[in-house]
């Protein structure tokens, strides 16, 4: 038996797969549930490019490279920057009691 082939990957880009508002959703409730926040900067910015980022930027009222700046993987948004994506992407921000965990009581 010779060697096995190496395997072959693609880079996985979770915005071609983010197509429904209820698809953008999901994914950044994922991350806030996570309380990562450059996780949460992340998803937004991967939302942002699955929008369309010049789209979002001109929806938001903020420039497109700051906008990319602030989304990309060492960026730092202002909240205010935040709840501006958030509102031009259509969704909105909840809040709600955490999860007790009765096992450690």
């Amino acid at each position: 038996m010779g060697p096995t082939p190496p395997t072959q990957t693609t880079p996985w880009d979770p915005a071609a797969h983010l197509v429904s508002r209820a698809d953008m959703a999901a994914y950044l409730e994922a991350a806030l549930e996570e309380g990562d926040p450059k996780l949460i900067a992340a998803a937004l910015g991967d939302i942002a490019r699955a929008k369309g980022m010049a789209q979002l930027a001109r929806g938001a009222g903020l420039g497109r490279e700051s906008l990319y700046k602030a989304l990309s993987a060492g960026g730092n948004p202002e909240f205010a920057t935040v709840l501006k994506v958030i509102a031009a992407l259509g969704l909105q921000l909840h809040a709600s009691p955490a999860v007790e965990d009765r096992s450690a009581v």
